[in-house]
């Protein structure tokens, strides 16, 4: 998967390209405009900011810029007497989840401290705050106690039974919390990089606010770390949704490295030096990073600490950390001996069926920030023993955000409101319903699915800035409400676009250029709609591609994600055994999709070898197999 593929096409298609390179290349010129001509970066950072205020749940600021939406969720946690008002809704829903919310606080704070003069120059710096700090306010709402952490609002399953703006939910808002007897390491770990990295951003400008976040990140890592356990045990709603697939080691690191930038703290980077085996740390070399898979993002981050020479007596476990980094960057590159990232025939890299959009600007944020630490520091990248140019890196994640942005087959923008070009029927509760400030007529439950959901036409009101999941793996998109695979929009998806946009509005990143060149947006007619099939019934989980006929499919992508450990890089003490894990856990992947296909034909029997295969991948692993 990923290695029998070249950039402009596969299979039949390399012939194609080999035998009519200059019809293949006039075709593709007029699909995407002059060789050159760039993107506007600048529109596209000030819209991504926007679609953060669209998801706001709580009181509405008197600034609120998104003026369609309205005061939510305002009894939140009341029912267990805790207030949890605020936060963000995740997505197309409106539901509240504390891993993936926290997940892009850090990642958004993450572009502020590398691209906070990018973000000033272009008058956006503000905004980035106040998106930070509307996560964080909840953050310290949801964390009363130093072992409590409330994790979710919401139940996922009655929500998706029911299409209804925000403003009129009349779906549960239970609240679901993790504490010393019922652990969740890792959305406690997250929210404590969360708030670690945020009071970073806001050390000079609100040095009280900054100690605060740094009080809480403390400690809900100690909470974290000591009461160790995966968190969809103790939610067990959750799993339908955002389950811990890859266990909370990668939580705990990060978090760490976190801390350590906000305090210089050395005993945090001890942590990670001591615990970067057991933790999988100088282990695992991935090719996504997410919200469930951090191991890719903490060892960019550990490879800044050694770049800048700040690793003292942990530079030897922080180079081992680095090595994995490399392995990352090389397959964004295609340049692994081992599996590169798969990327479309119009060469945007492919992850998975579903909001593969979060793994694009994920990657192209850390190959851009990584291309900054080298070029700092004065090193190059090496992929298969050949150095690599640093504009190489940043050449590639531009590359990426251009595809976003309309520099594709179908010359459409994937950000929603920038260009004429972009999707209109979002799967997006409150974007598809009519302003509750233009029609305050309540909407019922099932009333929205036949009034709204059904209606084959653009949203009412624009998501500006959204970015959806984007198309398929051939480049090919529907644009319809209920592909919500590829047309749901996820907050997650923005943290790290933002990084990225703000670093290229100030300027090229390819090699040679010494001036941006004029701002370009797609000027093809959309492509004819593909013809629409009928809208399913409301599905149960239609947030994650967790549905029966996706799940042997999203399965092979998680798993293969799960044995993605370099066996070079095997030196785990009982190395052996790990690798008996590994070997029982593709063995799994065919009892499990058996298992799946056995299930849909509504024979269960074979559920007893499921579990038996899952127990023992864990034994021999220790690893989370779903």
């Amino acid at each position: 998967m990923g290695i029998m593929r070249m950039e402009y096409g596969r299979d039949g298609m390399r012939l194609t390209w080999s035998v009519f390179p200059l019809a293949v290349m006039l075709a593709l010129s007029s699909l995407v405009g002059p060789a050159r001509a760039t993107p506007d970066y600048t529109e596209a950072l000030r819209l991504s900011l926007y679609f953060f205020e669209a998801q706001r749940s709580g009181y509405l600021p008197a600034d609120q810029r998104v003026t369609w939406r309205s005061h939510s969720g305002l009894n939140d946690g009341k029912d267990q007497n805790i207030d949890l008002v605020g936060g963000y809704y995740d997505a197309g829903d409106n539901v509240k989840f504390q891993l993936p919310m926290a997940f892009t606080v850090t990642t958004l704070a993450w572009s502020v401290i590398e691209y906070r003069s990018q973000l000033q120059k272009q008058g956006q710096v503000d905004h980035a705050l106040k998106s930070i700090k509307w996560g964080t306010d909840y953050f310290i709402k949801a964390h009363p106690e130093p072992n409590v952490l409330w994790a979710e609002v919401g139940d996922g399953t009655t929500d998706h039974e029911c299409w209804m703006r925000p403003e009129d939910m009349t779906t549960s808002r239970q609240a679901y919390k993790v504490d010393a007897n019922n652990p969740g390491t890792e959305v406690v770990a997250e929210t404590a990089a969360a708030m670690a990295a945020a009071s970073i951003v806001f050390r000079y400008s609100d040095p009280g606010y900054s100690n605060t976040l740094l009080t809480h990140a403390k400690q809900l890592f100690t909470f974290a770390d000591t009461h160790r356990g995966n968190y969809d045990k103790s939610i067990p709603i959750v799993k339908g949704y955002y389950p811990s697939v890859s266990g909370y080691g990668d939580e705990l690191l990060w978090a760490s490295f976190w801390l350590f930038e906000a305090t210089g703290d050395e005993n945090y980077l001890e942590y990670t030096s001591i615990k970067a085996q057991e933790l999988g740390g100088t282990g695992w070399a991935m090719t996504q990073f997410g919200w469930d898979v951090k191991y890719s993002g903490l060892q960019v981050l550990a490879s800044k600490i050694l770049m800048q020479g700040r690793g003292g007596a942990h530079t030897s476990t922080l180079q081992s950390y680095q090595r994995q980094a490399s392995y990352f960057l090389c397959a964004a590159l295609s340049k692994n001996n081992g599996k590169n990232i798969q990327r479309s025939p119009g060469g945007l890299f492919w992850i998975q069926p579903w909001n593969n959009m979060q793994f694009v600007t994920s990657a192209a944020f850390l190959l851009t920030v990584y291309a900054d630490y080298l070029k700092a520091a004065n090193q190059e990248l090496t992929c298969s023993g050949s150095p690599v140019q640093t504009y190489e890196l940043s050449g590639t994640a531009q590359k990426q955000i251009d595809y976003i942005l309309g520099h594709n087959p179908r010359g459409m923008s994937y950000m929603v409101g920038f260009s004429n070009n972009y999707p209109k029927e979002v799967h997006h509760r409150g974007s598809s319903i009519v302003s509750i400030k233009l029609d305050s007529a309540h909407v019922q439950c099932k009333d929205g699915y036949a009034s709204w959901y059904k209606k084959p036409q653009a949203n009412p009101n624009v998501l500006l800035g959204a970015l959806v999941g984007g198309p398929d793996a051939n480049d090919n998109f529907i644009d319809d409400r209920d592909n919500y695979q590829m047309t749901e929009a996820c907050l997650y998806n923005n943290g790290p676009l933002v990084g990225v946009l703000a670093r290229l509005s100030v300027g090229p990143m390819y090699q040679g250029e010494t001036e941006r060149p004029k701002p370009w947006t797609p000027a093809v007619p959309k492509a004819p709609d593909s013809p629409r099939s009928p809208p399913p019934p409301p599905p149960k989980y239609h947030n994650v591609p967790w549905k029966i006929t996706e799940l042997v499919q999203e399965w092979q992508s998680r798993s293969t994600a799960l044995v993605e450990l370099k066996l070079l890089d095997l030196k785990w003490e009982g190395f052996w055994i790990q690798g008996l894990g590994c070997a029982w856990l593709l063995l799994y992947r065919c009892i499990y999709r058996l298992a799946m296909a056995w299930f849909m034909y509504g024979r269960l029997g074979i559920g007893a070898v499921l579990v038996f295969s899952r127990s023992l991948a864990r034994r021999l692993t220790g690893l989370s197999v779903g």
